[in-house]
């Protein structure tokens, strides 16, 4: 995945007092709708992008591979430095970190969407209506109270944001190796659950009957009468940006997903009162002296992008783009602007196209792209590289990587 061992990356680490901010536009990437007149960064007034974007050597980035359309854990781990192939954690282990929960060793996590079937049992919305928050919490609530499971697995329900939960089983011999049961399109029933190794058949019986009853005590309830289960995985800590980098990481997310990738490789994360980007630049500055590294995360370009929505997609960058002063006063010694994947609004889904990337330094080597967007960047002197890779530029231009060699 990496052109250059992450291991020899490691051994060139030095510890300064330099720093650095990801700004993170989830999904941020898109495709040419022709009646727009081109992509929503193509679109959208940006001066402030467009002008970093001169100052700034620009590029693309392959967040797995070339052609691969990525999940959104696998996209961040690469661009903090993990190689997702080596590291290929579950969504449902990112969603238990994302809110707060205390995974252990003997855990094991997976991702739920509230769903609406039909009569015949067939999904007719994955996401039950989005849901509201209060909605998922009575109906975790709910399914607790009535549940009756082998008192050899103890089980924790737990509401995320909107339709989605998190289920954690926790016990002696659990794995992870289940097939989803989101088949991730409408017209056709959830999938049966299905262990694709023998070690995790117990875990696959007690999710089994898990399933079952959630099918009765949600009978009565509309929009969300059914559960839909992914990212089964066993709990496996990773080695902290800290250890790794030296870094003192702070994420700036609202939502409990991004939340949880950024628990899982060590970073702190920040508890602040609102979902606006005004509120998430406010909490970068006021922390700004007292961590390292900030990723600060915006999701409503990845949110417009599934919902087809061009327009809100590009009010979301134009709002960026005219609060980005508040992290340019900063002056941080490297800036980062870019995307975890692309969500194309025309696509409505992730999609497996590069995402244009920015970074601002001191000693970075301009090159001369005038704008931040998709083919813009593709001229620009980072060229096109595996996202993981990204993070090696990164601690060089904070001179945080010492000489390889003699």
């Amino acid at each position: 995945m990496s052109t250059v061992s992450t291991e020899i990356i490691d051994g060139l680490v030095v510890r300064n007092e330099s720093k650095i901010v990801y700004l993170i536009l989830d999904g941020v990437g898109g495709l040419a709708v022709p009646e727009k007149g081109g992509t929503e960064l193509q679109v959208a007034r940006m001066p402030n992008l467009d002008s970093l974007a001169v100052r700034s050597i620009c590029g693309l980035i392959d967040p797995i591979a070339p052609g691969i359309t990525p999940g959104s854990g696998p996209s961040h781990l690469a661009i903090f430095g993990y190689d997702p192939l080596a590291h290929d954690i579950g969504r449902g282990i990112l969603s238990a970190l994302g809110v707060g929960f205390r995974l252990t060793e003997r855990d094991v996590a997976a991702r739920i969407n509230f769903a609406t079937v039909e009569d015949e049992g067939r999904i007719t919305d994955r996401r039950a209506g989005r849901i509201s928050t209060e909605l998922n919490a009575r109906l975790c609530r709910k399914i607790k109270e009535r549940l009756s499971l082998s008192p050899e697995v103890e089980l924790f329900l737990e509401p995320e944001k909107e339709h989605r939960a998190v289920l954690i089983l926790r016990g002696d011999g659990l794995y992870g190796d289940i097939e989803d049961t989101d088949p991730q399109q409408l017209g056709v029933k959830p999938h049966p659950v299905v262990a694709t190794d023998p070690r995790s058949e117990k875990t696959a019986q007690v999710v089994r009957e898990f399933m079952g009853q959630v099918k009765e005590i949600l009978a009565d309830e509309h929009p969300a009468n059914m559960m839909l289960l992914r990212g089964f995985d066993k709990y496996q800590p990773l080695k902290s940006m800290e250890k790794r980098f030296g870094l003192r990481a702070l994420a700036i997310a609202v939502y409990p997903m991004y939340r949880g990738v950024a628990r899982l490789v060590g970073m702190e994360v920040a508890e602040f009162a609102g979902e606006d980007v005004e509120t998430e630049f406010r909490v970068l500055r006021d922390n700004f002296s007292h961590y390292d590294f900030f990723y600060v995360h915006i999701k409503k370009t990845d949110t417009y992008g599934e919902d087809g929505n061009f327009d809100a997609k590009v009010k979301v960058i134009e709002e960026v783009d005219r609060l980005l002063p508040m992290v340019l006063d900063l002056k941080p010694d490297v800036l980062v602007v870019t995307g975890d994947h692309s969500t194309p609004s025309i696509y409505k889904a992730h999609s497996w196209h590069p995402v244009p990337v920015l970074l601002s330094a001191r000693y970075c080597r301009v090159d001369g792209v005038k704008s931040f967007d998709e083919t813009s960047c593709l001229q620009g002197g980072l060229g096109r590289l595996p996202a993981v890779d990204l993070m090696a530029e990164v601690l060089s231009n904070a001179g945080r990587l010492t000489k390889y060699g003699a």
